[in-house]
């Protein structure tokens, strides 16, 4: 006699497919800028236009990571809690997204054109290393952000570039993703974005949440306004009882 599947097997299914689903469509929307430079020009042409225009994909990856983050945590919506973060992170998002475009297509750039010359050999494995970095950080710094939205984001993006080093084979694991989604999007635009882009940007979110791990202060131990009014009540209490008692 076949064993009853449990109703609960059905359920985590239902609720993966729907936040795969889900967030490959809400990247189609705010991607769409560099889905259709992507579409309508040779890649290989228009790499510096499609750097420019992935910049602008930054809030949506941030806010897609936020959602992965809810999702853990039994948050079984995706479009309200997309709608949230993108409208508590874009700024912030859309600053690193344009930071790092503007890195990767000056180390491109340089890269194209000292190869050729006799010094090349010893300054391109230095952009190459400039790119990789940038790359590593600003990812990094997308999930920083999904997790606190509130940190300042100098400190998100010291943070990101010290743990982002320390924990090189996580940092590896990203680039090899992110390299195999974007050969995926380039060769079919369709699956890259429709099937595989949640996926993908899972797998990184997990990586990189992982390496900020030693940065990021747990729910449980966050201070709020009302607990930072109990330290600060009790902080004024001291003092007065150090005053009376000098």
């Amino acid at each position: 006699m076949l064993k009853r599947i449990p109703n609960s097997i059905y359920s985590t299914l239902f609720s993966t497919v729907y936040l795969a689903l889900g967030v490959n469509a809400l990247l189609v929307l705010t991607c769409a800028p560099f889905l259709i430079v992507l579409i309508t020009t040779d890649p290989s042409l228009s790499w510096p236009l499609l750097a420019v225009t992935a910049a602008l994909c930054a809030p949506g990856f941030a806010a897609a990571f936020a959602v992965f983050r809810e999702h853990k945590d039994r948050e079984p919506g995706v479009v309200r809690p997309f709608g949230r973060a993108l409208r508590a992170t874009w700024k912030k998002a859309l600053a690193v997204g344009i930071l790092t475009s503007a890195v990767l297509v000056v180390a491109v750039a340089d890269v194209l054109v000292l190869a050729p010359m006799r010094f090349g050999m010893v300054i391109v494995p230095l952009l190459a290393v400039l790119g990789v970095v940038a790359l590593v950080t600003g990812v990094t710094v997308l999930v920083a952000i999904s997790e606190a939205p509130n940190a300042r984001l100098r400190d998100a993006l010291r943070a990101s570039l010290v743990l982002g080093v320390r924990s090189w084979p996580l940092s590896i694991l990203a680039l090899v993703v992110i390299g195999t989604q974007a050969g995926i999007a380039v060769a079919s635009p369709a699956i890259g974005i429709g099937v595989t882009a949640s996926a993908c940007l899972y797998v990184v979110w997990a990586g990189a949440r992982r390496t900020l791990q030693p940065a990021l202060v747990p729910a449980s131990e966050a201070e709020t306004p009302v607990t930072r009014d109990a330290r600060r009540a009790s902080s004024a209490h001291r003092a007065d009882v150090q005053a009376v008692a000098a």
